[in-house]
């Protein structure tokens, strides 16, 4: 999973990064409208962005960055972030409006808590257009993620969403699986990959499945 590394500090509303593609559900349909998403990191905060050009289905409590559980029942664009020597692991959900929400787990579906604890820190924009297209991110504290996660090079990541409600479709920037979709499978995430400066062409093409 690639990540740009940024020294300039990196804002929302000048953002300068590459973007990948989503085409396909995860049991391989081509969707009608994609969905994108990049990662970059400064040296405070791993920004994730995430975009579509089609209205997203919001839950009717998401608020512009506030914190709202169960995302998830309706669009969403999630991060997973995982230390794959201890298997625990974190989860956010990024609504089209910068609506979020996060858990970190010790095991599949295994919560640390079942209190609501908010990653600290954490900021989150929207940017919803006439037409219905969107542009969402999330700057997550890096100091947050060392200290909870390790995080670094030895990291492993996936991307998901689900579009399309109230039918549902689920995109995985890794490989899907065989079977039902389901995003909290830890062999699904990828291995991370940071990169100083931009991305070429050859670096933003699909990696091939193992």
């Amino acid at each position: 999973m690639l990540i740009e590394h940024k020294k300039e500090k990196l804002q929302w509303g000048a953002l300068d990064l590459g973007l990948f593609g989503l085409e396909k559900d995860w049991y391989g349909e081509k969707l009608t409208t994609p969905a994108g998403f990049g990662l970059a990191m400064d040296d405070s905060y791993l920004w994730f962005v995430t975009t579509r050009r089609e209205p997203a289905a919001l839950h009717p409590k998401a608020r512009p960055g506030e914190f709202t559980p169960e995302l998830w029942k309706y669009d969403t664009a999630e991060l997973f972030i995982s230390h794959p020597p201890s298997g625990r692991y974190l989860e956010l959900n990024l609504a089209s409006n910068g609506a979020w929400w996060s858990a970190e787990f010790t095991a599949p579906r295994v919560r640390a808590s079942e209190e609501e604890i908010p990653v600290p820190g954490l900021h989150t924009f929207g940017e919803l257009s006439p037409d219905g297209s969107w542009l969402a991110a999330a700057a997550i504290p890096l100091d947050v993620l060392r200290a909870r996660l390790d995080f670094g090079p030895e990291s492993a990541m996936n991307v998901t969403f689900i579009v399309d409600s109230p039918e549902q479709k689920f995109l995985t920037a890794a490989p899907a699986l065989e079977g039902e979709p389901d995003f909290h499978r830890p062999e699904l995430f990828q291995p991370v990959r940071i990169v100083d400066g931009g991305l070429t062409f050859d670096q933003t093409a699909p990696e091939p499945s193992a």
